[in-house]
């Protein structure tokens, strides 16, 4: 499992062997079933996750019981509650398996000896930071100023994957809509 997560972070990064021990020593392989709540809200969460394979969410439970979905993500790619993670603090988020996902996780205090070790995997975390930000940019303006069959479109273009693995009620929510707007949605775009 540990050759895809060395091969996204050297593939920019120059990696000595040293530091590549290290990405081994610190990240831990792990295997979850579908729909397995790996953290849950009302705590610190306790890992960042690289996903090898799966899909993940992170929702929220909003004032009137509902799922609401914030995130979606495939491999590869790193996935947690990102600020409550980095800051150790409180998340309303849960974090769960949509399929069954093989991930490698490592917990915040381990990151923070890693990145202190390695200068290709703190020049590695800067940048998964950057892409970060820039993905909330670029969703926060989807949100705002895309029609929800545009918000489908992009989605479909940019990850096919997820349409084709996440049930449709979770792709709704994400996309921030009812999973009845996005079947008529669904169903204009066949015919």
């Amino acid at each position: 499992m540990h050759a895809k997560l060395l091969e996204y972070i050297c593939s920019d990064h120059d990696c000595t062997p040293r530091e590549m021990e290290a990405v081994i020593r610190y990240f831990e392989p792990v295997v979850f079933s579908k729909n397995t709540l790996i953290e849950g809200a009302g705590k610190v969460p306790q890992y960042l996750y690289y996903i090898v394979s799966g899909y993940l969410r992170l929702f929220y439970t909003d004032q009137n019981g509902n799922e609401v979905t914030t995130h979606i993500n495939c491999p590869p790619g790193f996935f947690t509650s990102y600020p409550e993670f980095i800051n150790s603090k409180i998340s309303e988020n849960n974090v769960e398996c949509i399929t069954d996902c093989e991930l490698l996780r490592i917990s915040k205090v381990d990151l923070d000896l890693l990145i202190h070790e390695s200068q290709a995997m703190k020049d590695f975390s800067i940048s998964v930071f950057q892409q970060s930000i820039a993905y909330n940019e670029n969703r926060s303006e989807a949100l705002s100023v895309l029609n929800a069959g545009q918000r489908y479109l992009k989605l479909m273009e940019e990850y096919p994957g997820i349409i084709q693995n996440v049930p449709i009620q979770y792709i709704a929510s994400f996309l921030g809509m009812k999973p009845e707007s996005l079947s008529r949605i669904r169903r204009k775009i066949i015919n």
